[in-house]
């Protein structure tokens, strides 16, 4: 949509006072905005202009949000450093990476909920980064990450949903229905939010010019999630199209449904189309080959072309399939190649929960329809076995004999006990077990949910052809965000502007914590009371498994519960040194802060 110089000026101008809370806090000039609808075209795009249920403002500060995340992380984020180091210094990279991405986000949802209406608040409940993938070990999946209960909103509101999220973590009585009724009560509005701040992480660290970037799901509620989870998920998308087709000839379309009928399916919502032209896109590798392998084979029997490393994608960049299994929800959908064949690129296989559950929100507004299945963190059994695991009765008498069929053996106590655990585990968060094929709508107390999707990008994205950050001036980077909502999809171009020189510039997105252990005195350093909340704020991202949330908004921290893979002994002892420091130095600050004693060597 062309617009005249004086609406360009009037756009800059009210994104610039919109979101001056987070580009001060951040240091950055607003240089230019530029706006290109992909769908829901506005009459005339004005600055007022909104998607889904936040305002317009509000909806530019999530925007501001997801740019400056992804432009500190790339500046600072030591992208491609990883590149020839052993496994433990890639994984040293990885979690640098993590802990600016989730700081830039952090703050900036900080900043933005002091803009919240005086009864709203914003809370994460499903996060990126509490465990390892396929292929990882323990302590890689222990990366700095937003997750399950952390809240922004303005003091009072704050304060009050801390204690109730607290009771959630710590209080057998206190469950989803008295949480949810004591909101009701006190009118208070909690918009949920899904987050992974740098999704590909490893990709990043290893220096790929594809596939870094940050995704921010936030509902008009919570999710009906009670605990800290990440778990996998089995997924298949497809479009609507398909299903309809389905439907039409009393075909029963779930994540269960052999392939073959939902090939069958597919042709006959595409007549004609040939069976190498229908594109599976699923993860690959030799990790993922004991759950998935099977479900690679049986769409190559079928005929149809699972999408490998390096295949190139309608916008012309090449697909991978190490990882990232959201923003090829994207490219589901049909296209037409220079002889006029159609083709069909769907999404199969499975997915971390975050990611899934991002996905399946996401796909309503692209036409396409989500399904989803529970399955174990476990990589053991082919996906057609894992798929039944996490619907078994755990504390059933059966429950072993029900498993054996599965597992293909009569399982041993200790396996019995550790899909029990996975099972629980699930369940105690509030996972819908209970039915065997998972929406998108089991996540939402009201199943009418509503939803904005910010993505925005590192590097440029193959699936929708979105540029990552680009230099395009001094200390001036143009930043990519996708809003995507119900209503209208829209590309966002910032052009941000550093406000000191790049080297000055990286204080202002690297944690408190991670520059005193990387050196700086914290004795010399002037001490401000927001360090109070900083350093809480960075703990929860930085070491969640190390805090205990105790009533009145205290927390306990257990520093030898971290790994010294994770946080080295050394780095681990400096750690309580700063810690010990700030709340002898300012108990009344600190008072929400009990350090237990040292940690031992």
């Amino acid at each position: 949509m062309h617009l005249s110089e004086q609406d360009r000026r009037d756009l800059r101008a009210q994104w610039a006072f919109d979101t001056r809370p987070i580009l001060g806090r951040f240091h950055l000039w607003l240089d230019d905005v530029d706006i290109a609808w992909t769908r829901g075209v506005p009459a005339h795009d004005v600055p007022g202009t909104k998607a889904a249920f936040l305002t317009g403002r509000i909806e530019r500060l999530f925007a501001v949000t997801g740019a400056v995340t992804a432009l500190g992380t790339q500046l600072y984020g030591q992208f491609g450093e990883g590149r020839g180091r052993d496994k433990t210094g890639l994984n040293q990279v990885k979690k640098n990476a993590d802990a600016i991405s989730a700081y830039a986000m952090s703050e900036g949802l900080w900043y933005l909920s002091r803009q919240l209406p005086e009864n709203h608040a914003i809370m994460v409940c499903l996060g990126e980064g509490l465990m390892p993938k396929a292929g990882e070990t323990p302590e890689m999946g222990a990366n700095p990450q937003l997750g399950f209960g952390r809240v922004y909103a303005r003091p009072d509101v704050a304060r009050w949903l801390d204690e109730r999220v607290t009771r959630l973590l710590n209080d057998p009585a206190y469950g989803w229905n008295e949480f949810y009724a004591d909101l009701a009560t006190a009118h208070v509005t909690v918009w949920g939010t899904a987050i992974d701040t740098l999704e590909n992480t490893s990709r990043f660290a290893l220096g790929h010019e594809t596939g870094p970037m940050t995704v921010l799901h936030v509902f008009d509620q919570p999710l009906n999630i009670v605990k800290p989870y990440e778990g996998y998920m089995g997924t298949l998308f497809l479009p609507q199209q398909v299903l309809e087709a389905a439907v039409a000839q009393s075909i029963l379309i779930t994540f269960r449904t052999p392939r073959r009928q939902v090939l069958e399916a597919i042709e006959l919502a595409y007549p004609g189309i040939r069976r190498e032209h229908v594109h599976v896109w699923t993860l690959g590798g030799k990790s993922r080959a004991a759950r998935i392998g099977s479900l690679w084979q049986a769409w190559r029997d079928l005929g149809a072309h699972v999408v490998e490393d390096g295949w190139t994608l309608p916008t012309g960049l090449r697909a991978f399939t190490d990882s990232g299994t959201y923003a090829p929800t994207y490219a589901v959908g049909t296209w037409r190649d220079e002889d006029g064949a159609t083709h069909l690129l769907i999404v199969d296989g499975y997915a971390a929960s975050a990611e899934a559950v991002q996905a399946a929100s996401l796909a309503p507004m692209l036409g396409l329809r989500a399904f989803l299945n529970a399955f174990t963190s476990k990589f053991d059994l082919p996906y057609d076995q894992e798929m039944h695991v996490m619907h078994l009765d755990a504390d059933g008498d059966a429950f072993a004999a029900r498993l054996a069929p599965l597992v293909g053996r009569t399982p041993d106590a200790e396996t019995v006990a550790h899909y029990r655990r996975m099972i629980h585990e699930a369940a105690d968060a509030g996972l819908p077990l209970d039915v065997p094929a998972l929406r998108a709508d089991d996540f939402f107390p009201q199943k009418k949910w509503d939803v904005l999707a910010v993505s925005s990008y590192m590097r440029d994205d193959p699936y929708t052809g979105a540029p990552g950050v680009e230099e395009v001036g001094p200390d001036t980077y143009r930043v990519t965000v996708r809003l995507a909502s119900m209503p209208s999809d829209k590309r966002v171009t910032l052009t941000l502007r550093l406000m000191k020189p790049r080297d000055d510039a990286r204080l202002v997105f690297i944690p408190l914590l991670h520059r005193f252990l990387a050196g700086t005195d914290h004795t010399t350093r002037a001490v401000k009371i927001s360090d109070s909340g900083r350093i809480r704020n960075e703990l929860q991202t930085l070491c969640a498994d190390a805090l205990e949330f105790l009533p009145g908004s205290r927390i306990r921290v257990h520093l030898d519960r971290i790994p010294p893979e994770v946080v080295s002994t050394a780095d681990r002892a400096k750690l309580h040194e700063v810690l010990r420091w700030y709340k002898t130095r300012h108990p009344i600050w600190f008072s929400w802060m009990d350090l237990v004693d040292e940690p031992h060597a």
